[in-house]
């Protein structure tokens, strides 16, 4: 293995404790020392730098059928991560060279490295590879034009909008054309931002009065496109001021992960067929072929400042579980990322 500097005898990991019911609760979780990983044929050791931590995380936390296994009790929990490479004996790796992969939520990790991706530090700074530039990104960019069919001229309105994915779908809406984007966010702060920087043309406050109230007062002419972060009443809300073949797409709704009873349905669904509308779910995994197209279209806009984004830090390992606790209160602004 490649010369390195002494490594510590442990590595701290958070794992899974036991199933949440309800909002999770920091002692359904431990972080824990471990002995330092050893990495087998075709791995590598990276000393994470940067965790994500992400709404659908819950998901995993859950025994429930998914598109994604759950975690494993007693086993540290998985996400994305950038760090760097501290021993490797892999052709084309060498210490020093970061890594984006997905075994975070721990200090150190023995990566399969065929399972991972190189990215440049000096291309762009390194947290961005998990947000503006990585999986959320993505989301954004293969939701609203993929999935949603987004075409120059749309009404575009999107909840959830001053977080990782909901900001940057906004501001790719109005690049690439939307006749009006409006947004929705929790705090008077984060509406001010969608429209003094992300430039939507309108934005609320969903916690000021019902939704559809002020959908429908932010969107006279009603709406092309809905992407949906939240589910419940917004997606009631954006069923209601649908268009003509108007498009839904759904990418989570963070209003119901927490609940204990199946949160009620839209009762609208018959509007449907006045609009012939369309609600289509989607998973980002199902688009990595854009990847190469995303990167290639949405960095120089990044690097140029054309199209903005926020980031909320918070530092240390051991603050990982209440970063993503205030991931589903809503206490971030863009991407949630914890810098080790």
């Amino acid at each position: 293995m490649s010369d390195s500097p002494a490594l510590p005898a442990v590595s701290r990991e958070w794992q899974l404790l036991k199933r949440p019911v309800g909002w999770p609760k920091p002692e359904d979780f431990a972080l824990v020392e471990v002995p330092m990983p050893e990495p087998g044929e075709g791995q590598v050791l990276v000393r994470n730098e940067y965790l994500s931590v992400d709404p659908y995380m819950r998901g995993r936390m859950s025994a429930a059928k998914s598109y994604a296994a759950p975690y494993e009790l007693g086993e540290p929990m998985e996400g994305g991560a950038v760090g760097v490479v501290v021993t490797s004996d892999v052709d084309g790796i060498e210490p020093g060279d970061h890594l984006l992969h997905f075994l975070g939520w721990r200090e150190y990790a023995a990566v399969d490295a065929k399972k991972a991706v190189k990215v440049d530090p000096d291309a762009a700074p390194l947290s961005t590879y998990l947000g503006v530039l990585g999986m959320t990104g993505l989301t954004a960019y293969a939701g609203l034009l993929r999935t949603a069919g987004f075409k120059e001229g749309d009404i575009v309105f999107v909840s959830g909008a001053a977080g990782a994915v909901g900001s940057q779908v906004g501001q790719l809406a109005k690049l690439k054309g939307a006749s009006r984007v409006i947004g929705s966010a929790g705090s008077e702060e984060k509406v001010r931002l969608l429209v003094d920087e992300y430039g939507f043309d309108a934005a609320f406050n969903y916690k000021d009065g019902p939704v559809g109230e002020q959908l429908r007062a932010a969107a006279p002419d009603g709406i092309d496109v809905y992407f949906d972060n939240v589910g419940g009443d917004h997606l009631q809300a954006a069923i209601a001021e649908l268009n003509l073949h108007g498009r839904i797409a759904i990418c989570g709704a963070i209003s119901v992960y927490n609940n204990t009873e199946p949160a009620p349905g839209p009762n609208n669904l018959g509007r449907l067929i006045q609009t012939r509308g369309r609600i289509e779910g989607f998973l980002v995994g199902d688009h990595y072929d854009l990847q190469p197209e995303f990167v290639r279209e949405i960095a120089p806009l990044v690097a140029s400042g054309k199209l903005k984004y926020r980031e909320t830090i918070v530092d240390g390992i051991q603050n990982t579980l209440e970063a993503f606790l205030g991931v589903l209160r809503g206490d971030n602004t863009g991407k949630m990322i914890v810098k080790l």
